[in-house]
Protein backbone atom coordinates (compact mmCIF):
# COMPACT_ATOMS: atom_id res chain seq x y z
CA UNK A 1 0.00 0.00 0.00
CA UNK A 2 1.31 3.50 -0.78
CA UNK A 3 2.36 5.50 2.22
CA UNK A 4 0.56 8.80 2.66
CA UNK A 5 2.96 11.75 2.52
CA UNK A 6 2.96 14.68 4.84
CA UNK A 7 1.10 16.88 2.35
CA UNK A 8 -1.35 14.30 1.01
CA UNK A 9 -5.00 15.27 0.98
CA UNK A 10 -7.55 13.77 3.33
CA UNK A 11 -10.34 11.68 1.76
CA UNK A 12 -12.79 14.56 2.18
CA UNK A 13 -10.51 17.13 0.56
CA UNK A 14 -9.59 14.63 -2.17
CA UNK A 15 -13.29 14.25 -2.98
CA UNK A 16 -13.67 18.04 -3.08
CA UNK A 17 -10.72 18.38 -5.44
CA UNK A 18 -12.12 15.72 -7.72
CA UNK A 19 -15.49 17.48 -7.76
CA UNK A 20 -13.71 20.73 -8.62
CA UNK A 21 -11.82 19.09 -11.50
CA UNK A 22 -15.04 17.49 -12.72
CA UNK A 23 -16.31 20.97 -13.48
CA UNK A 24 -14.16 21.39 -16.58
CA UNK A 25 -15.17 24.98 -17.18
CA UNK A 26 -14.16 26.06 -13.69
CA UNK A 27 -10.96 23.98 -13.73
CA UNK A 28 -9.79 25.45 -17.04
CA UNK A 29 -10.80 28.94 -15.88
CA UNK A 30 -8.66 28.56 -12.77
CA UNK A 31 -5.57 27.73 -14.80
CA UNK A 32 -6.21 30.51 -17.30
CA UNK A 33 -6.68 33.06 -14.53
CA UNK A 34 -3.54 31.91 -12.70
CA UNK A 35 -1.50 32.09 -15.91
CA UNK A 36 -2.74 35.60 -16.71
CA UNK A 37 -2.14 36.79 -13.16
CA UNK A 38 1.33 35.21 -13.00
CA UNK A 39 2.32 36.84 -16.29
CA UNK A 40 1.05 40.24 -15.13
CA UNK A 41 3.25 40.05 -12.03
CA UNK A 42 6.26 40.44 -14.34
CA UNK A 43 4.79 43.39 -16.23
CA UNK A 44 8.03 45.37 -15.93
CA UNK A 45 9.79 42.68 -17.98
CA UNK A 46 7.02 42.48 -20.58
CA UNK A 47 6.04 46.10 -21.20
CA UNK A 48 8.55 48.78 -20.25
CA UNK A 49 10.31 51.78 -21.73
CA UNK A 50 13.49 50.60 -20.01
CA UNK A 51 15.58 47.61 -21.15
CA UNK A 52 15.69 44.71 -18.74
CA UNK A 53 19.41 44.21 -19.37
CA UNK A 54 22.33 46.29 -20.68
CA UNK A 55 25.96 45.22 -20.81
CA UNK A 56 28.69 47.82 -21.36
CA UNK A 57 32.43 47.33 -20.85
CA UNK A 58 31.90 44.01 -19.12
CA UNK A 59 29.36 45.45 -16.66
CA UNK A 60 25.74 44.42 -16.39
CA UNK A 61 22.93 46.92 -15.76
CA UNK A 62 19.29 46.16 -14.94
CA UNK A 63 17.37 49.35 -15.79
CA UNK A 64 13.96 47.68 -15.36
CA UNK A 65 14.47 47.49 -11.59
CA UNK A 66 17.27 50.04 -10.94
CA UNK A 67 17.43 53.68 -12.00
CA UNK A 68 20.79 54.65 -13.49
CA UNK A 69 22.05 58.13 -14.41
CA UNK A 70 23.07 58.88 -17.96
CA UNK A 71 26.70 59.20 -16.87
CA UNK A 72 26.77 55.45 -16.07
CA UNK A 73 26.76 54.84 -19.83
CA UNK A 74 29.11 57.68 -20.78
CA UNK A 75 26.55 60.47 -21.04
CA UNK A 76 26.89 64.04 -19.82
CA UNK A 77 24.01 64.42 -17.37
CA UNK A 78 23.37 63.07 -13.86
CA UNK A 79 19.66 62.75 -14.53
CA UNK A 80 17.93 59.42 -15.07
CA UNK A 81 18.85 57.88 -18.41
CA UNK A 82 16.32 58.04 -21.23
CA UNK A 83 16.83 54.69 -22.94
CA UNK A 84 14.54 55.61 -25.84
CA UNK A 85 16.88 58.45 -26.78
CA UNK A 86 18.77 57.51 -29.99
CA UNK A 87 21.85 59.38 -28.70
CA UNK A 88 22.11 57.14 -25.64
CA UNK A 89 21.46 54.00 -27.70
CA UNK A 90 24.24 54.91 -30.15
CA UNK A 91 26.54 55.71 -27.23
CA UNK A 92 26.06 52.23 -25.80
CA UNK A 93 26.51 50.55 -29.18
CA UNK A 94 29.73 52.49 -29.87
CA UNK A 95 31.22 50.97 -26.72
CA UNK A 96 30.35 47.49 -27.93
CA UNK A 97 27.46 47.14 -25.51
CA UNK A 98 24.15 45.46 -25.98
CA UNK A 99 20.60 46.53 -25.13
CA UNK A 100 17.92 43.89 -24.48
CA UNK A 101 14.39 45.26 -24.58
CA UNK A 102 11.11 43.74 -23.33
CA UNK A 103 8.68 42.53 -26.02
CA UNK A 104 6.70 45.79 -25.65
CA UNK A 105 8.88 48.91 -25.48
CA UNK A 106 6.29 51.00 -23.66
CA UNK A 107 5.36 51.29 -20.02
CA UNK A 108 1.90 52.27 -18.83
CA UNK A 109 2.89 55.97 -18.65
CA UNK A 110 5.08 56.16 -21.77
CA UNK A 111 3.93 58.79 -24.26
CA UNK A 112 4.63 57.80 -27.83
CA UNK A 113 5.78 61.00 -29.55
CA UNK A 114 6.13 59.40 -33.00
CA UNK A 115 2.53 58.47 -33.71
CA UNK A 116 1.59 58.17 -37.39
CA UNK A 117 -1.84 59.69 -36.66
CA UNK A 118 -3.13 62.01 -33.91
CA UNK A 119 -3.88 60.35 -30.58
CA UNK A 120 -5.80 58.20 -29.98
CA UNK A 121 -3.95 56.36 -32.72
CA UNK A 122 -5.27 53.16 -34.24
CA UNK A 123 -3.40 49.85 -33.85
CA UNK A 124 -0.26 49.91 -35.96
CA UNK A 125 -1.28 46.88 -38.00
CA UNK A 126 -4.43 48.77 -39.08
CA UNK A 127 -2.53 51.78 -40.46
CA UNK A 128 -2.08 52.37 -44.17
CA UNK A 129 1.21 53.18 -45.90
CA UNK A 130 0.10 56.79 -46.29
CA UNK A 131 -0.50 57.13 -42.55
CA UNK A 132 2.88 55.57 -41.72
CA UNK A 133 4.82 57.57 -44.32
CA UNK A 134 5.63 60.69 -42.18
CA UNK A 135 7.13 58.63 -39.34
CA UNK A 136 8.91 56.26 -41.72
CA UNK A 137 10.59 59.18 -43.52
CA UNK A 138 11.49 61.00 -40.32
CA UNK A 139 13.04 57.95 -38.65
CA UNK A 140 14.51 56.66 -41.95
CA UNK A 141 12.76 53.30 -41.78
CA UNK A 142 12.11 50.91 -44.64
CA UNK A 143 8.36 50.70 -44.03
CA UNK A 144 5.47 50.46 -41.57
CA UNK A 145 6.58 47.07 -40.36
CA UNK A 146 9.70 48.64 -38.81
CA UNK A 147 7.67 50.88 -36.51
CA UNK A 148 7.41 50.10 -32.81
CA UNK A 149 4.09 48.34 -32.75
CA UNK A 150 1.09 49.50 -30.74
CA UNK A 151 -0.87 46.27 -31.10
CA UNK A 152 -4.07 47.72 -29.62
CA UNK A 153 -3.40 51.34 -30.49
CA UNK A 154 -2.91 54.23 -28.08
CA UNK A 155 -5.19 56.23 -25.83
CA UNK A 156 -5.89 59.96 -26.12
CA UNK A 157 -2.52 60.75 -24.48
CA UNK A 158 -0.45 58.57 -26.78
CA UNK A 159 0.09 55.75 -24.25
CA UNK A 160 0.19 52.15 -25.39
CA UNK A 161 -3.06 50.31 -24.67
CA UNK A 162 -1.48 46.86 -24.30
CA UNK A 163 0.97 48.11 -21.66
CA UNK A 164 -1.80 49.84 -19.72
CA UNK A 165 -3.93 46.72 -19.99
CA UNK A 166 -1.22 44.50 -18.47
CA UNK A 167 -0.48 46.89 -15.61
CA UNK A 168 -4.17 47.63 -15.06
CA UNK A 169 -5.03 43.94 -14.87
CA UNK A 170 -2.35 43.42 -12.22
CA UNK A 171 -3.52 46.35 -10.11
CA UNK A 172 -7.16 45.28 -10.34
CA UNK A 173 -6.48 41.68 -9.30
CA UNK A 174 -4.08 42.63 -6.50
CA UNK A 175 -6.53 45.22 -5.20
CA UNK A 176 -9.39 42.71 -5.32
CA UNK A 177 -7.35 39.98 -3.62
CA UNK A 178 -6.16 42.23 -0.78
CA UNK A 179 -9.63 43.65 -0.23
CA UNK A 180 -11.21 40.17 -0.31
CA UNK A 181 -8.74 38.67 2.16
CA UNK A 182 -8.90 41.52 4.70
CA UNK A 183 -12.67 41.96 4.49
CA UNK A 184 -13.19 38.19 4.79
CA UNK A 185 -11.03 38.00 7.92
CA UNK A 186 -12.97 40.84 9.56
CA UNK A 187 -16.34 39.51 8.43
CA UNK A 188 -15.62 35.95 9.56
CA UNK A 189 -14.38 37.14 12.97
CA UNK A 190 -17.41 39.40 13.46
CA UNK A 191 -19.88 36.71 12.40
CA UNK A 192 -18.17 34.12 14.62
CA UNK A 193 -18.42 36.31 17.73
CA UNK A 194 -21.98 37.26 16.92
CA UNK A 195 -23.21 33.72 16.29
CA UNK A 196 -21.31 31.97 19.07
CA UNK A 197 -22.26 34.20 21.99
CA UNK A 198 -25.75 35.15 20.78
CA UNK A 199 -28.03 36.99 23.17
CA UNK A 200 -27.38 40.70 23.61
CA UNK A 201 -24.14 40.49 21.64
CA UNK A 202 -26.01 39.14 18.64
CA UNK A 203 -28.90 41.57 19.06
CA UNK A 204 -26.76 44.72 19.32
CA UNK A 205 -24.48 43.61 16.51
CA UNK A 206 -27.44 42.94 14.23
CA UNK A 207 -28.89 46.41 14.86
CA UNK A 208 -25.50 47.97 14.11
CA UNK A 209 -25.17 46.03 10.85
CA UNK A 210 -28.70 47.01 9.80
CA UNK A 211 -27.89 50.69 10.34
CA UNK A 212 -24.49 50.37 8.65
CA UNK A 213 -25.85 48.61 5.56
CA UNK A 214 -28.67 51.18 5.27
CA UNK A 215 -26.08 53.87 4.49
CA UNK A 216 -25.87 54.48 0.71
CA UNK A 217 -22.33 53.18 0.38
CA UNK A 218 -21.73 54.30 -3.22
CA UNK A 219 -22.56 57.94 -2.49
CA UNK A 220 -20.49 57.88 0.67
CA UNK A 221 -17.59 56.36 -1.27
CA UNK A 222 -17.81 59.14 -3.84
CA UNK A 223 -17.85 61.82 -1.12
CA UNK A 224 -14.88 60.37 0.78
CA UNK A 225 -12.92 59.77 -2.44
CA UNK A 226 -13.45 63.39 -3.49
CA UNK A 227 -12.22 64.70 -0.10
CA UNK A 228 -9.19 62.46 0.45
CA UNK A 229 -6.21 62.27 -1.87
CA UNK A 230 -6.86 59.20 -4.04
CA UNK A 231 -4.45 56.31 -3.77
CA UNK A 232 -4.25 52.54 -3.67
CA UNK A 233 -4.35 52.18 0.12
CA UNK A 234 -6.79 55.07 0.61
CA UNK A 235 -9.29 53.35 -1.68
CA UNK A 236 -8.58 50.04 0.03
CA UNK A 237 -9.42 51.52 3.43
CA UNK A 238 -12.57 53.23 2.15
CA UNK A 239 -13.95 50.10 0.47
CA UNK A 240 -13.04 48.01 3.50
CA UNK A 241 -15.52 50.03 5.58
CA UNK A 242 -18.42 48.39 3.75
CA UNK A 243 -17.13 45.16 2.18
CA UNK A 244 -16.60 43.25 5.46
CA UNK A 245 -20.36 42.93 6.00
CA UNK A 246 -20.88 40.48 3.13
CA UNK A 247 -19.82 37.36 5.05
CA UNK A 248 -21.12 38.23 8.52
CA UNK A 249 -24.61 36.81 8.04
CA UNK A 250 -23.37 33.54 6.58
CA UNK A 251 -20.81 32.89 9.31
CA UNK A 252 -23.26 33.97 12.00
CA UNK A 253 -25.82 31.43 10.79
CA UNK A 254 -23.24 28.62 10.79
CA UNK A 255 -22.12 29.44 14.34
CA UNK A 256 -25.70 29.74 15.59
CA UNK A 257 -26.43 26.31 14.15
CA UNK A 258 -23.25 24.66 15.36
CA UNK A 259 -22.96 26.03 18.90
CA UNK A 260 -25.67 23.65 20.14
CA UNK A 261 -24.12 20.49 18.70
CA UNK A 262 -23.35 17.76 21.20
CA UNK A 263 -19.60 17.79 20.65
CA UNK A 264 -19.55 21.56 21.29
CA UNK A 265 -21.45 21.12 24.53
CA UNK A 266 -19.09 18.31 25.50
CA UNK A 267 -16.11 20.57 24.82
CA UNK A 268 -17.62 23.23 27.06
CA UNK A 269 -18.19 20.69 29.81
CA UNK A 270 -14.53 19.66 29.59
CA UNK A 271 -13.48 23.27 30.15
CA UNK A 272 -12.27 24.08 26.63
CA UNK A 273 -11.98 27.84 26.15
CA UNK A 274 -14.38 29.72 23.89
CA UNK A 275 -11.59 30.77 21.54
CA UNK A 276 -10.51 27.17 20.95
CA UNK A 277 -14.10 26.02 20.38
CA UNK A 278 -14.75 28.86 17.94
CA UNK A 279 -11.65 28.61 15.80
CA UNK A 280 -10.84 24.90 16.02
CA UNK A 281 -14.25 23.21 16.10
CA UNK A 282 -16.80 25.63 14.63
CA UNK A 283 -14.79 27.71 12.16
CA UNK A 284 -13.88 24.80 9.80
CA UNK A 285 -17.58 24.06 9.32
CA UNK A 286 -18.33 27.72 8.64
CA UNK A 287 -15.45 28.03 6.17
CA UNK A 288 -17.03 25.43 3.89
CA UNK A 289 -19.82 27.85 3.03
CA UNK A 290 -17.53 30.87 3.17
CA UNK A 291 -15.07 29.53 0.59
CA UNK A 292 -17.79 29.30 -2.05
CA UNK A 293 -18.39 33.06 -1.84
CA UNK A 294 -14.77 34.23 -2.11
CA UNK A 295 -14.50 34.23 -5.96
CA UNK A 296 -17.72 36.22 -6.19
CA UNK A 297 -16.50 38.70 -3.56
CA UNK A 298 -13.26 39.06 -5.54
CA UNK A 299 -15.14 39.85 -8.74
CA UNK A 300 -17.30 42.36 -6.86
CA UNK A 301 -14.19 44.07 -5.45
CA UNK A 302 -12.67 44.36 -8.93
CA UNK A 303 -15.89 45.82 -10.31
CA UNK A 304 -16.11 48.37 -7.48
CA UNK A 305 -12.61 49.64 -8.24
CA UNK A 306 -13.42 49.73 -11.95
CA UNK A 307 -16.60 51.72 -11.31
CA UNK A 308 -14.77 54.29 -9.18
CA UNK A 309 -12.05 54.65 -11.81
CA UNK A 310 -14.67 55.04 -14.52
CA UNK A 311 -16.34 57.86 -12.57
CA UNK A 312 -12.99 59.53 -11.84
CA UNK A 313 -12.93 58.85 -8.09
CA UNK A 314 -10.53 55.91 -8.13
CA UNK A 315 -6.78 55.66 -8.52
CA UNK A 316 -4.69 58.81 -9.12
CA UNK A 317 -4.72 60.27 -12.65
CA UNK A 318 -2.29 58.48 -14.93
CA UNK A 319 -2.49 55.17 -13.09
CA UNK A 320 -3.16 52.11 -15.27
CA UNK A 321 -6.78 51.25 -14.77
CA UNK A 322 -9.43 49.26 -16.62
CA UNK A 323 -12.10 51.72 -15.51
CA UNK A 324 -10.10 54.64 -16.89
CA UNK A 325 -9.77 52.75 -20.18
CA UNK A 326 -13.54 52.35 -20.34
CA UNK A 327 -13.94 56.05 -19.59
CA UNK A 328 -11.61 56.90 -22.48
CA UNK A 329 -13.59 54.58 -24.74
CA UNK A 330 -16.75 56.47 -23.78
CA UNK A 331 -15.12 59.83 -24.44
CA UNK A 332 -13.53 58.75 -27.73
CA UNK A 333 -16.18 56.91 -29.69
CA UNK A 334 -14.09 57.41 -32.83
CA UNK A 335 -11.49 55.07 -31.29
CA UNK A 336 -13.41 51.80 -30.78
CA UNK A 337 -10.27 49.89 -29.79
CA UNK A 338 -10.30 51.64 -26.39
CA UNK A 339 -13.83 50.64 -25.41
CA UNK A 340 -13.56 47.16 -26.89
CA UNK A 341 -10.28 46.45 -25.10
CA UNK A 342 -11.67 47.55 -21.73
CA UNK A 343 -14.93 45.67 -22.23
CA UNK A 344 -13.42 42.36 -23.32
CA UNK A 345 -10.67 42.43 -20.67
CA UNK A 346 -13.24 42.93 -17.91
CA UNK A 347 -15.67 40.44 -19.43
CA UNK A 348 -13.01 37.72 -19.68
CA UNK A 349 -11.63 38.35 -16.18
CA UNK A 350 -15.04 38.39 -14.50
CA UNK A 351 -16.21 35.35 -16.47
CA UNK A 352 -13.18 33.38 -15.31
CA UNK A 353 -13.85 34.36 -11.68
CA UNK A 354 -17.52 33.42 -11.94
CA UNK A 355 -16.69 30.03 -13.47
CA UNK A 356 -14.13 29.41 -10.71
CA UNK A 357 -16.75 30.31 -8.12
CA UNK A 358 -19.21 27.83 -9.61
CA UNK A 359 -16.59 25.08 -9.51
CA UNK A 360 -15.72 25.88 -5.88
CA UNK A 361 -19.40 25.75 -5.01
CA UNK A 362 -19.68 22.31 -6.58
CA UNK A 363 -16.53 21.16 -4.77
CA UNK A 364 -17.93 22.00 -1.33
CA UNK A 365 -21.44 20.76 -2.08
CA UNK A 366 -21.91 17.56 0.02
CA UNK A 367 -24.66 16.36 -2.33
CA UNK A 368 -22.23 16.02 -5.23
CA UNK A 369 -20.14 12.86 -5.43
CA UNK A 370 -17.38 12.36 -7.96
CA UNK A 371 -17.74 9.12 -9.90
Amino acid sequence: MPVRGRFSLSPLNRRRWQNFKANRRGYVSLWLFLILFFVSLFAEFIANDRPFLIHVNGKLFFPAVVTYPETAFGGDFETAADYRDPFLQNLIKEKGGGIYWPPIRYSYDTHNLDLPTPAPSAPTWMLTEAECKPVVERKKLSGCRDLEYNWLGTDDQGRDVVARLIYGFRISVLFGLILTVISSIIGVAAGAVQGYFGGWVDLLFQRFIEIWTAIPSLYLLLIISSVLVPGFFVLLGILLLFSWVSLVGLVRAEFLRGRNFEYIQAARALGVSNAVIMFRHLLPNAMVATMTFLPFILSSSVMTLTALDFLGFGLPPGSPSLGEMLSQGKANVQAPWLGLTGFFSLAIMLSLLIFIGEAVRDAFDPRKTFR
